[in-house]
Parts: structure tokens; C-alpha cells; sequence
């Protein structure tokens, strides 16, 4: 296994990686566009998280990795007994309630799911647009940036 920041770059390139399929197929008129948020939505929404994840884990330096990421600041293994909580997942904590990311690591809703005899891909849950989430990769690539080059300076 890489280090968890390579899993934390490498699971943001996927998230990338399907936002660009998504509007290739939003733009090829194919599909329902409703049906491409249900097939591409929580596929980029997971590797966000992971990704997410994954770098909180390299800001915490834990003993041990557990063999997935956790999607917040809450699931991060206990910190060592005489180890500080870096300030950076204190800053994360804070956005997971009252910032951007806020709305990536909040469940999305189910939304009134109607199936009728015409459409077998009933949307189940909101999902967020292309857009949003292309949005929220940067907004993370942006602070894995900032903090990964204030951690590689100390």
C-alpha cells in the first residue's frame, strides 16, 4: 500500500477521472441526465471522501492504517496518548459542520422515489451536479496543498 497521502492524490485523480466521463456523457445526450447523477454521483462522491480520508490519516500519523479511510474527522482512530491533534483536523472538523465541506460529508437525503412504467432508473437520493463536485475536488486539493507543503516544511 501507498502512503496515505499517494491513496489521498491517487482517489482525488479518480474522483477527476469521472467528472470528466460524466460530462462526456452529459454532452453525448445518451442517457438521461438523472440517470448519469445516479451512476456518476456517488462514485466521485466516494473518492472524494476517500480521498478526504486518506490525507486526514497522514495529518494524524496513526501507528497503524486501518484498510480503508475514514470520511471524517469523527472516524479517525484515537489519537496516541502525549500526541497532539495537529491543527489542520481541527481545521477540517470545523469545515466538516460549517464549511464547504459540510455538504460533501453529510449523507445525502433520500429524496420520494416514484418508479413508474416508464422509467426503471428512479433517482433515489439528491445528488449533487458535475459541477458541485468538481468544485468540492479543488476546494481539497487546495488544502491537501497548502497543508501538505506547511507539513513537509516543519
Amino acid at each position: 500500500m501507498s502512503s496515505p497521502r499517494g491513496q489521498a492524490n491517487h482517489h482525488l485523480y479518480l474522483a477527476r477521472v469521472l467528472v470528466a466521463a460524466w460530462r462526456r456523457d452529459l454532452a453525448a445526450e445518451d442517457l438521461p441526465a438523472s440517470v448519469l447523477a445516479q451512476a456518476f454521483g456517488p462514485a466521485v462522491r466516494g473518492h472524494l471522501l476517500d480521498a478526504y480520508g486518506w490525507f486526514l490519516l497522514d495529518l494524524q500519523k496513526p501507528a497503524q492504517l486501518p484498510e480503508a479511510p475514514p470520511h471524517s474527522v469523527a472516524s479517525l482512530p484515537p489519537v496516541a496518548p502525549g500526541k497532539a491533534l495537529p491543527a489542520e483536523i481541527a481545521e477540517f472538523s470545523r469545515l466538516e459542520t460549517e464549511g464547504w465541506l459540510a455538504e460533501l460529508v453529510r449523507e445525502p437525503e433520500a429524496a420520494t422515489a416514484r418508479r413508474t412504467s416508464t422509467s426503471l432508473a428512479a433517482q433515489a437520493v439528491a445528488l449533487p451536479d458535475p459541477e458541485t463536485l468538481e468544485a468540492q475536488a479543488r476546494q481539497l486539493d487546495d488544502a491537501f496543498a497548502r497543508m501538505g507543503d506547511f507539513l513537509d516544511e516543519c
